[in-house]
């Protein structure tokens, strides 16, 4: 300490005061700084500090997935389609076919597709459709009984009104009645099937329900039998021969007139591809519990009726069930003569398929031929 202050003292002495009044000087400007200090700056915040992104290279870059090619639409095997039209062609009276490849890449072909065709009997697979919903929706049960009186006996076919004349009222439970409107086409089983289901509305609901698309119903048999014919229901026809002898005494323009109305615009009328299509959704289980589905196979499996027409173009070792349909005759014209089925093939692949002859004057071996022969080409081309 003592060697630093002498060191000062020799530096005032030989700068001869000039030090002194420097010094002065600074303490002054000290002491002013002293008394207001300048603000120091702020401590900057740790915010990130922004760095220019770096160029990706070209290997970080994710390539696009390559475009995924559209799966091509199935096709009916060729030539198919133009055997089916010739033929169709060759055919008089006014026709419409479909057949759609149900499994393996759907497809349809046919012509006159979007037509209106009568149905006739080909209607109860919408009864019983409608019927077996109920079933499954716990509205009603195949047990359950149905009475039958001489009060609902039909007209035309309909095997069930021998019994109920014989023995009077007869109680058939719904199973039994699906039976006998499928198997055997009885008009009075299905008329009482659809009593039983709420009337024709409840079957006209079902069909938008499930959207089957063109497909109407009719207000069952016994009054579209009668308009078709130009008669007007009376419970007495459905006796013996009268609905036909009631028909018979009508003037033939009368007839003629009434049945033209009828193939012109069908009460009952469906197209061709809304039968197949909706085949298509009974056979994938669309329309029904996987139990109901398979009674109704089952059931169509044993129809007894119109064993010659696509049926009998079916190969040994393929399966088939179905629904006929037929109409009623005005010399020489006969009118809704049809087949709907479901063909399944030894390889499980199922075709659905709708022949129907709206009006013709072919012979009914012609009629029989030409269902035979759709069908016989639709296999002949699966196996190829």
């Amino acid at each position: 300490m003592f060697y630093q202050n002498a060191k000062y003292l020799r530096f005032f002495r030989s700068t001869g005061g000039a030090a002194i009044a420097w010094l002065a000087i600074v303490s002054m400007l000290t002491a002013c700084v002293a008394a207001d200090p300048l603000p120091l700056p702020k401590p900057k915040t740790n915010a990130p500090i922004s760095k220019p992104a770096a160029k990706p290279s070209l290997a970080s870059i994710p390539k696009p997935p390559p475009p995924v090619s559209p799966k091509p639409a199935a096709v009916p095997p060729i030539g198919l389609e133009n055997l089916i039209q010739e033929q169709w062609k060759q055919f008089p009276g006014k026709t419409g076919v479909a057949i759609l490849r149900i499994d393996g890449g759907e497809w349809v072909i046919g012509r006159r597709l979007d037509e209106l065709f009568p149905q006739q009997s080909v209607s109860k697979t919408w009864v019983a459709l409608t019927i077996l919903d109920l079933v499954d929706q716990g509205k009603l049960r195949l047990d359950q009984k149905v009475r039958i009186t001489a009060d609902d006996i039909a007209v035309f076919h309909q095997p069930i009104r021998e019994r109920v004349l014989a023995k009077g009222p007869i109680d058939e439970s719904v199973q039994s009645l699906l039976e006998q409107s499928i198997t055997a086409s009885d008009n009075t089983a299905n008329d009482s099937l659809l009593r039983t289901a709420g009337g024709p509305q409840v079957v006209r609901s079902f069909i938008a329900r499930k959207k089957l698309g063109a497909i109407r119903f009719g207000p069952g048999e016994r009054v579209m039998q009668s308009e078709i014919a130009g008669l007007q229901w009376k419970q007495e026809y459905s006796v013996g021969r009268r609905f036909y002898s009631a028909r018979e005494e009508l003037p033939l323009a009368q007839r003629k007139a009434a049945l033209d109305r009828y193939l012109a615009d069908p009460v009952d009328g469906a197209s061709p591809v809304a039968i197949v299509r909706a085949l298509g959704k009974l056979a994938r289980g669309e329309l029904l519990s996987p139990t109901s589905t398979r009674l109704l196979l089952d059931i169509m499996s044993r129809t007894s009726s119109g064993p010659n027409r696509l049926k009998a173009g079916v190969p040994v070792g393929w399966k088939f069930v179905h629904k006929t349909g037929t109409g009623q005759i005005l010399s020489p014209i006969s009118t809704g003569y049809n087949d709907i089925g479901i063909m399944t093939a030894p390889d499980g692949t199922r075709y659905a398929m709708a022949v129907m002859i709206g009006s013709t004057t072919a012979s009914i071996p012609e009629r029989m031929a030409f269902m035979q022969f759709v069908s016989r080409t639709v296999a002949t081309y699966h196996q190829r």
